[in-house]
């Protein structure tokens, strides 16, 4: 935390540096001399948010995520396979179509995800049976994106 202060109280001057605060509690140098202060009330200190970027990668599990946000639901399982939205968020463009042949690593689908566009690739091969969103289309996590077949 360290933050310094000069103070004059009286024509004294006083130069106090505060060391750490935790609960009611501080720990405070003035003039060299260090003084364990305690306060009458518990101080609010404020904390620096952490920045968390989840990694994206396609799920092939089907998860169910309850929201009340205006999103179509994860559909059931496909047979043969599926790739699934690894995170929410908005389809942005689709690359491929029903009957293609599609291999481990093929670029599927853009998904824009706060505010970062993601390329979907598949992980697994395949013929697409189904596209089951649009371009616009909003996505939960664990969303069937693509159906397969062997």
């Amino acid at each position: 935390m360290m933050k310094k202060f000069s103070f004059t109280i009286n024509s004294h001057p006083y130069d106090v540096e505060i060391k750490s605060i935790e609960d009611n509690l501080a720990e405070v140098e003035v003039n060299g001399i260090v003084y364990a202060v305690q306060f009458d009330r518990q101080l609010e200190t404020t904390k620096t948010p952490k920045l968390v970027i989840p990694t994206s990668v396609p799920s092939t599990s089907q998860s169910e995520v309850k929201t009340s946000a205006p999103v179509s639901k994860p559909k059931t399982g496909a047979p043969g396979g599926a790739i699934c939205s690894p995170l929410p968020g908005v389809i942005k463009g689709i690359f491929v179509n029903v009957g293609d042949k599609v291999k481990f690593g093929d670029k599927l689908l853009n998904l824009e995800a706060m505010k970062m566009e993601n390329i979907i690739n598949s992980d697994k091969e395949g013929t697409i049976t189904a596209i089951n969103v649009t371009v616009g289309s909003s996505v939960l996590e664990g969303h069937v994106l693509i159906e397969l077949s062997k």
